[in-house]
This record gives C-alpha cells, sequence and structure tokens, in this order.
C-alpha cells in the first residue's frame, strides 16, 4: 500500500521590507513521504523570500518536470524557477533554459559544500541562475518551528529574514554563492 502526503495548513504573514511586499497567504503544503521535514522547512522559506501573488508550489519531487516552486507569467511563460537541495547540474542547466530566472536554494551542511564545489564552475555559465546556501543549523532550526498548523510570520530587511511563530524565531542569512543581477531578493 503506498503512502499517502502528510497535508500541513500554513498561514504565512509577510513583510518584505527590501521589495516593499507585505501580503498574508493561506497555504496548503503537502509532503511526499519521500520528503523530509527539512526540505519542506526549506520549500516555506523559499516561498518567504520570494513571495508573489503568482508564486506556486509545484509538484517537485512526484514530477521531474517541475522545480519546488515557481513562477509563471500570464501567458504561461516561466518566470522564476526555484529547486531546493542540491539538485543534478543537468536539471539546472534544462531549468535556465526553460525559465528566465533559475535559484536554488542548497542545503545539507557539508554535502551542499562537496555539491557546490562539484558544480560551481559548470553553472557559473548559466547567467540566470542564483544559488543560495542555507546553513544546516538554520535548516535545523526551522525545522523546529514545523506543525501540520502553523500560523508564521516572515521579516524580510536587508537580505535577512526572520521567520517566526507565536515562541520561537528563526533568523536566515542565505550564503550568496552566485547571484545573477537581475534576482530580486
Amino acid at each position: 500500500m503506498a503512502l499517502n502526503a502528510t497535508i500541513y495548513k500554513v498561514e504565512l504573514q509577510i513583510s518584505d521590507m527590501d521589495r516593499h511586499y507585505y501580503a498574508t497567504h493561506a497555504l496548503t503544503v503537502a509532503r511526499h513521504p519521500s520528503e523530509t521535514e527539512e526540505r519542506l522547512m526549506v520549500r516555506l522559506l523559499a516561498f518567504a523570500l520570494y513571495a508573489e501573488d503568482r508564486l506556486e508550489f509545484g509538484k517537485g519531487i512526484s514530477d521531474e518536470d517541475e522545480p519546488a516552486l515557481w513562477r509563471k507569467a500570464y501567458t504561461d511563460e516561466i518566470e522564476l524557477w526555484i529547486e531546493v537541495g542540491l539538485p543534478d547540474e543537468t536539471r539546472i542547466r534544462k531549468a535556465c533554459g526553460r525559465s528566465r530566472q533559475v535559484v536554488i536554494l542548497n542545503y545539507g551542511g557539508n554535502a551542499a559544500e562537496i555539491w557546490w564545489q562539484k558544480n560551481a564552475a559548470a553553472l557559473g555559465r548559466n547567467r540566470n541562475l542564483s544559488v543560495l546556501d542555507i546553513p544546516a543549523s538554520t535548516v535545523t532550526a526551522l525545522t523546529g518551528l514545523l506543525q501540520r498548523g502553523m500560523r508564521l510570520q516572515a521579516l524580510v530587511q536587508d537580505g535577512q529574514l526572520q521567520l517566526m511563530n507565536d515562541t520561537d524565531a528563526v533568523a536566515v542569512d542565505p550564503v550568496k554563492r552566485m547571484v545573477t543581477a537581475e534576482l530580486v531578493s
């Protein structure tokens, strides 16, 4: 018997001072049985960093043709493609060809460092690609906020993000490995 996805309900209030974006999003996020809690929280972090009315979660792990998150234009052109984790270089190249901008939120501590060293030269050829690294300690702290029903506030200012619930707060300061000039965050 196949396992079902675990559903999380999230009320995410975003105050992004850098982009002057202020909104509350009611999100329903499915966690595939093979997805870790860490990956789920990094997907929520990505949503908070790049939130917009048209930003939506892709099928992710269960569909190789969709990213973790994406934003499409009204013409169905892909404006922003967001991957989380340690994606294959071929997948990234394909995403860069299909989308105006591609962002990777890389996490995983030492594994992320090894992934970057292995792929940095090849990834540098993609002019529409940004790679941000989320430190392992930050991902662990984010996972501490995880509940089936969450009310979170995200405050973004000067490239840093504070993600908080009623009792705890996690400061997120992504390491910018590679950033395109066009990227807003």
